[in-house]
């Protein structure tokens, strides 16, 4: 007689097939609603949102883009935020307005929406352009305004470029070479040259309650009419939008500008921490594998690398710290940077000690799936190559590495995907709320490791919980967010791509 639970084996064996795949198809479903949901809000923040005119009961008018509806707690009402803007007129830019109270909506065609440099955006309606050739009003002042904003944008551009590229290295040579003194004069006069066009001219706008004011054409950054641009014209709006997102540094402290140095910093963070962590963490792996004595100590010294892995991050920040900061770096002060003391040059946080707290983090990682792949390696490759005449070394390092290439490349995988989330440590060791000049420019050593860097995991942090406005700030976040994954995704491609070649060059499969 068959048992019981025998005769049921055949129906729970046929199960589980389909309890793996649907818990792959859950998980991917809800890896593409988060991914969704960061490119659709944050995405679509810089998308040229319609600027609504409302009138009241009360006669009174506002502008702004509606963000969302809510019921109040009561149920009697629904209310309705706005998006204002113009916080130097009425002191904030959110506005909640009683559904029921609102008597006329429409879309102007002539609603302007600025982005400036001081207070945030503006929404009205532009009157005149004021300039020292002139003044130009109605449809001849937009065309104007916008010749005008692109001239701008160009002589931003050359003024940035002269003061980062050409001043900065020539004041840090003004104590080696007095001749730069000269250089730097004429550069500075240049320099003085270009703002002078850049400022002179205003605008003279007007809310859409009758309230008038001049604005600086200097402090404005772009100008759109959401409402009379066409889908192309907002299509080309928003590609320029995610340029800027991508290409420039942040404004106003980070809830506005681009995040150009937060990604350049956590992707070379993130390549200088692999560059340390690799070769330590498979030497390691080979010596408890291949040299080692199989003994108690060495089944103890698995069980503690394995047990580092789940130490939490911030006791390596505090280790980081105390160690890498103020031990090995205040020493290098003492020893090599005495004249600028008391100021820190390596004693202080920076993109060193950051990469090797973070080496330091992810080692158990590459350690253990360095010593797995080591494992996987059959006995009789071995044997072979001792047999044919080799030397342990050569077994070895033309042998079993090239094997074990895939495994190794693995657990450096592993590595980037959580040194590249880490904020906790970093928050001690080096990163900044603000560095806008990456640590890399033509000035030698070229590579600057003592400089102080932005991560965008930090930025996303500092953005969402430390700004003035935390509901202005979301998109910035979901945006931050999203590029931080693909980042991510990026440099895990990465190292799956050359993972692969070196697998089918060496003939290695993985075992199912």
């Amino acid at each position: 007689m068959i048992p019981l639970g025998r005769a049921r084996l055949p129906r729970v064996e046929g199960a589980l097939p389909w309890l793996a795949a649907g818990s792959v198809a859950l998980s991917l479903l809800m890896l593409a609603g988060l991914l969704s949901l960061l490119a659709v809000r944050g995405m679509g923040h810089f998308w040229p949102a319609p600027l609504t005119l409302v009138t009241l009961e009360n006669g009174h008018q506002l502008a702004g883009q509606a963000v969302r509806e809510d019921r109040l707690p009561s149920g009697a009402r629904h209310e309705r935020l706005y998006l204002t803007g113009n916080r130097d007129l009425d002191g904030a830019i959110w506005r909640w307005v009683a559904v029921d109270e609102i008597v006329a909506q429409s879309h102007p065609r002539d609603l302007v929406l600025l982005e400036r440099t001081r207070w945030g955006t503006f929404q009205g309606r532009l009157l005149a352009l004021e300039e020292a050739t002139g003044r130009a009003e109605g449809e001849a002042a937009w065309a104007a305004l916008q010749a005008r904003l692109k001239e701008i944008t160009l002589l931003r551009e050359e003024r940035d470029r002269l003061r980062d590229e050409v001043v900065v290295p020539l004041v840090r040579q003004l104590e080696q070479d007095p001749d730069a003194e000269t250089e730097l004069a004429r550069v500075s006069a240049r320099i003085r040259e270009l703002q002078a066009r850049i400022t002179g001219g205003s605008l003279l706008l007007e809310s859409v309650d009758g309230r008038r004011f001049e604005q600086p054409l200097e402090q404005v950054l772009n100008a759109w009419r959401p409402n009379a641009m066409s889908p192309p014209a907002k299509m080309a709006a928003w590609g320029r939008g995610v340029w800027r997102f991508l290409a420039e540094g942040p404004r106003v402290a980070n809830s506005a500008g681009g995040v150009w140095p937060a990604i350049f910093g956590t992707v070379l963070m993130v390549l200088l921490m692999s560059v340390l962590v690799t070769p330590f963490g498979v030497l390691a792996g080979i010596y408890l594998n291949e040299v080692a004595h199989q003994g108690r100590l060495t089944h103890l010294v698995r069980i503690a690398v394995r047990n580092l892995a789940g130490v939490p991050s911030i006791v390596y920040g505090v280790f980081g710290l105390g160690v890498f900061v103020y031990g090995i770096g205040g020493s290098l002060d003492e020893w090599f940077f005495a004249d600028q003391l008391p100021s820190p040059t390596f004693g202080t946080g920076g993109l060193l000690w950051a990469s090797l707290t973070l080496a330091l983090l992810t080692l158990p990682v590459v350690i253990v799936a360095t010593e797995e792949g080591l494992a996987r390696v059959p006995d009789n490759q071995r044997e072979g190559a001792l047999a044919l005449g080799a030397t342990r070394v050569e077994m070895l390092t033309r042998v079993v590495l090239p094997m074990t290439a895939p495994a190794m490349l693995t657990g450096v995988i592993l590595a980037v995907a959580r040194a590249a989330g880490e904020v906790a440590p970093l928050m001690l060791v080096g990163v900044a709320k603000l560095a806008p000049q990456v640590p890399v420019d033509g000035e030698f050593p070229y590579i600057h490791l003592e400089r102080k860097f932005m991560h965008l995991g930090y930025h996303i942090y500092d953005v969402a919980f430390h700004g003035d406005d935390v509901q202005a700030a979301l998109p910035l976040v979901y945006a931050t967010a999203l590029l931080l994954v693909l980042v991510i995704l990026v440099l895990n491609l990465t190292a799956i791509f050359l993972r692969h070649h070196l697998r089918a060059r060496h003939g290695a499969r993985p075992r199912h």
